[in-house]
């Protein structure tokens, strides 16, 4: 065992004498060590429960007659974070988590481990751990929560940031909008629509990497607590067998992963997380790819934000192995894949799409083309990314006049204030990776311009992200960002933008000799951040295109 290093013989005394300081008996120092890493914290609606999912974990690796080890990561709660300096704070992170796990697995000699997230960008932090460090692993994550109600309608986290739009409209009073807040987020775990937590954990569970139901069990439910049981024994049957990260993500499996990503319309988050996972594990998705999986691959459901069902929808109505049938009947996914617990061919045996009004069989989708489109032009020529699924017909194909700013903030005020019209195209940049620093999500200005009831009428393009949550024709991760002197640092207010989402294309109708003249007074603007973490950060970080990793 890995473990032996740190327990066996005369020369680890020493180390003995600490594990023993713990509480370790001599029997306990036969048996594998399995590090289960919780990503548990007060701060985070989806993890102040996984001390319990934790506990559970460890139950089942103590019965399967291994030695579990508790430790935890950071988590930052984007809905917390949103809307204010803390959201710069919130991507940056995924590297820090991947970076302290491999410290703590190579540090203490783990001879596998048990990850244990929920949120945003703990999940692809700690799949790039595991790729990195390729000890055996698994997930198993908190679940998402319950989706509120009021009035017989459901309510998700989507519902209150919206919310502050029609207040803001006039179309809603201070006292609705507390009434609203009592009701919308009713449990703990990942909140309750399509947003990235849940993205984030149903494509783990496609990935191979998690047991079928990691994706969608509510957090509440029994159900959960017993699949995170299975999952402590089921680490220890994966060690005595050697499955390890590496022989489970491989180039087919990402493939699988991106097809389920379109027909859930999942959050262009992952647009993000998927390539920077790849990376580690030595393989490389690009934003062609992304259209070509697009092109073959239909949406089958609209969840939160793009339609009104939630993941427990989902849930009840089979899953992701009722997704994946619908799929493999037009052989779109390859079942064939190793996967934690055998392969996809045994999620996929049995399941049954038992809500066609959630997952729309194949013969009958929502579209014939994925959930998310990569949009390539002048403005963004190495690419940029927009949720399809859940931008209004209308706004497919898009022609407006460029209103501009150089912040989150200044196009929040300026949408709260009314000076965005119908047909307008809102830029907002120097919010990149580099330029943020941090690339902030941007669930504040989308989320303001539905609940004034402008999104079917207003597009919205950043060199930023934008949250699972965000609905309408927002597209962001458009690269180069402003900070490396892309395009979209040098277009001006009254700047006709095109968008055509349809044919992945976006423009700004610039001739050469113009966007010459504007590039030679081109100066950038001073970093917004200059010392600590985010500076650094600042300097490493890569385009959004290829996934924000950090520079090799």
């Amino acid at each position: 065992m890995k473990s032996d290093i740190v327990k066996k013989g005369i020369a680890r005394a020493g180390h003995r004498s600490l594990f023993k300081a713990m509480g370790f008996v001599e029997e306990e120092f036969d048996r594998p060590l399995i590090g289960v890493v919780s990503a548990k914290s007060e701060i985070v609606p989806g993890h102040i429960h996984l001390d319990t999912i934790a506990k559970y974990v460890c139950d089942g690796v103590r019965l399967a007659g291994a030695v579990p080890v508790q430790f935890p990561v950071i988590g930052v709660c984007d809905g917390i974070a949103m809307g204010h300096e803390g959201m710069r704070y919130s991507l940056v992170t995924r590297e820090l988590i991947a970076d302290s796990i491999e410290c703590m697995a190579r540090a203490h000699a783990f001879d596998a481990l048990v990850f244990v997230p929920n949120c945003d960008k703990i999940v692809p932090g700690m799949l790039m751990a595991a790729a990195r460090i390729n000890i055996p692993a698994v997930f198993v994550s908190g679940g998402p929560m319950l989706p509120g109600k009021r009035n017989g309608k459901p309510l998700t986290l989507t519902t209150m940031f919206e919310a502050v739009g029609a207040v803001g409209a006039g179309k809603m009073d201070e006292a609705e909008l507390s009434e609203l807040e009592d009701a919308a987020c009713p449990t703990c775990g990942s909140c309750a629509g399509m947003f990235t937590a849940n993205s984030m954990n149903c494509v783990t569970e496609g990935l191979g990497m998690a047991l079928p139901g990691n994706g969608t069990i509510p957090a509440v439910m029994a159900e959960r607590l017993r699949l995170a049981k299975k999952t402590g024994f089921l680490i220890v049957d994966m060690l005595k067998k050697d499955i390890r990260p590496l022989s489970i993500m491989t180039e087919k499996a990402f493939l699988n992963a991106l097809t389920l990503d379109m027909a859930l319309g999942c959050s262009t988050n992952t647009a993000l997380h998927l390539p920077a996972v790849a990376h580690e594990a030595g393989i490389k998705l690009d934003m062609e790819l992304l259209n070509r999986v697009s092109e073959k691959t239909p949406n089958l459901c609209k969840l939160a934000p793009a339609g009104p069902d939630a993941v427990i929808d989902l849930h009840e109505a089979g899953g992701i192995p009722a997704v994946y049938a619908e799929l493999a009947k037009q052989n779109l996914i390859d079942l064939s894949l190793p996967t934690v617990y055998g392969t996809l061919k045994d999620a996929v045996s049995g399941a049954v799409n038992k809500n066609p009004s959630v997952i729309k069989p194949i013969e009958n989708p929502y579209s014939k083309t994925g959930g998310l489109a990569a949009l390539k032009g002048n403005i963004a020529p190495d690419g940029s990314v927009v949720k399809r699924s859940a931008v209004a017909p209308s706004m497919l194909k898009h022609e407006g006049p460029a209103r501009v700013f150089d912040s989150e903030d200044d196009a929040f005020d300026a949408i709260m204030g009314g000076k965005i019209k119908p047909g307008d195209v809102i830029v907002i940049r120097y919010e990149g990776p580099k330029g943020g620093p941090g690339m902030k999500e941007m669930l504040g200005p989308t989320a303001a311009l539905a609940g004034m009831g402008l999104d079917d009428t207003v597009a919205l393009i950043t060199d930023g992200r934008f949250s699972g949550a965000s609905r309408g024709a927002s597209i962001g991760h458009v690269s180069p960002e402003a900070a490396e002197g892309g395009l979209i640092g040098l277009v001006q207010d009254g700047d006709i933008i095109s968008i055509d989402i349809e044919n992945y294309a976006i423009n700004v109708t610039l001739d050469d000799d113009e966007i010459a003249k504007r590039r030679a007074s081109w100066k950038p603007l001073p970093p917004k951040v200059t010392s600590g973490y985010l500076a650094r950060y600042s300097k490493q970080v890569t385009s959004a295109a290829a996934g924000a990793i950090f520079k090799d």
